[in-house]
């Protein structure tokens, strides 16, 4: 199973418009795939779900998380690096069965213009330590606001060749 993580919680984000893109790409070449948002995160799952604890409104999160076998991470910058959610999502999964031998590829969007390099090497990090097997290409797509057209489609070339490039070497990854 893929899943592919939109690594914010902010409601309508940019990362969750990309993650339905590479759900839509996926599925066009034939591959089914799940959007885990960030979004959908319980309420208290900082108090609820940390340190051995496990909510009830977890479980279903979690079981998806263990179901998976390869991940796409959606990775906002937030202050030079990634979403705090996205750590505590990452903490809050059973350690380690949740991403050990598993495999990954890593997106990082920003506003700016250098589509956040320093926050995917930042979870890079996060992802061996975890013995989570990451794509060596990763994608950065920089002025994620002038990227995605009204269907939620890239239009600049480049980006949808880089895009379709990780994807088809992520389906034999």
């Amino acid at each position: 199973m893929i899943t592919i993580v939109a690594g914010t919680n902010r409601k309508n984000s940019n990362s969750l418009k990309v993650a339905q893109y590479y759900r839509q790409q996926l599925q066009e070449k034939g591959y089914a795939s799940d959007v885990l948002s960030l979004e959908d995160l319980p309420a208290d799952f900082i108090a609820t779900d940390l340190y051995g604890q496990r909510s009830e409104a977890f479980k279903p999160i979690q079981n998806r998380v263990t179901a998976t076998t390869k991940f796409i991470f959606i990775i906002p910058e937030y202050n030079g690096s990634f979403p705090g959610v996205l750590k505590t999502f990452i903490d809050s999964c059973t350690f380690p069965d949740s991403f050990m031998g598993k495999k990954a590829a890593l997106v990082g969007i920003s506003t700016g213009k250098y589509g956040n390099i320093r926050g995917v090497e930042h979870f890079t990090g996060v992802c061996h330590y975890l013995k989570l097997h990451i794509l060596p290409l990763k994608i950065h797509i920089p002025q994620i606001q002038f990227e995605l057209d009204e269907n939620l489609q890239f239009h600049h070339p480049e980006t949808v060749k880089f895009t379709d490039q990780q994807i088809e070497e992520f389906i034999t990854f």
